[in-house]
């Protein structure tokens, strides 16, 4: 990696494991956080390239007649279809990979955060210098993710999780790992992870 640019950290876990409030916790301490999902969201509403491979991927039905991407449409036909799924995720992944190295190049800090659902399911661990994993158990998962989402049944948040890598493998693949149970307070690892993130640079 370029030494101009800030060590690049990814975070991640499964649908419910709390790495959205784990993120906020490093937002606190100063550290940037991309967010993938709301990035990649943004990124097939308004980036050119993008827009025009999923059309030609997907049809002109992916978007509506003001060129607002078409929900209703990709759920229904792309993200029920796994083939379709690979497909618009080897579209969207490269973008906002893209989209990250340019906005972690704008940073000043000794490190940045890129929270991402799929960061191993992706490969974008490949392009990142270390990787935490939020950890939690599967329970305590479902339960929070129904509470949080109250539009989705157990049977899609069991869906979401079998698309995702086992919480098990994902901590053997990550740098860190940081657990979010009833029993483990957050901010003490968070804070042993900060420094021995700003100690790197």
């Amino acid at each position: 990696m370029s030494n101009s640019l800030p060590i690049l950290v990814g975070i991640t876990g499964g649908i419910g494991s709390g790495k959205s409030t784990v993120a906020k916790i490093f937002s606190i301490l100063g550290i940037p956080i991309y967010s993938a999902d709301d990035r990649a969201k943004w990124l097939m509403g308004n980036d050119k390239q993008l827009k025009t491979e999923i059309r030609d991927a997907f049809g002109e039905e992916a978007y509506d007649v003001e060129g607002k991407l078409n929900r209703g449409f990709l759920a229904q036909t792309v993200f029920s279809d796994p083939e379709k799924v690979k497909k618009i995720n080897s579209l969207v992944h490269p973008a906002v990979g893209k989209d990250f190295m340019n906005w972690a190049a704008e940073q000043n800090t000794p490190y940045v955060l890129k929270e991402a659902a799929l960061i191993f399911e992706s490969g974008g661990n490949k392009t990142l210098d270390h990787v935490i994993n939020v950890s939690s158990p599967l329970k305590v998962r479902i339960s929070r993710t129904l509470m949080r989402d109250p539009h989705r049944s157990e049977e899609q948040v069991n869906q979401i999780i079998n698309q995702q890598l086992p919480d098990e493998q994902k901590n053997e693949l990550a740098d860190f790992v940081i657990k979010n149970t009833d029993n483990k307070l957050l901010i003490p690892q968070v804070l042993k992870i900060h420094q021995q993130l700003i100690s790197q640079k």
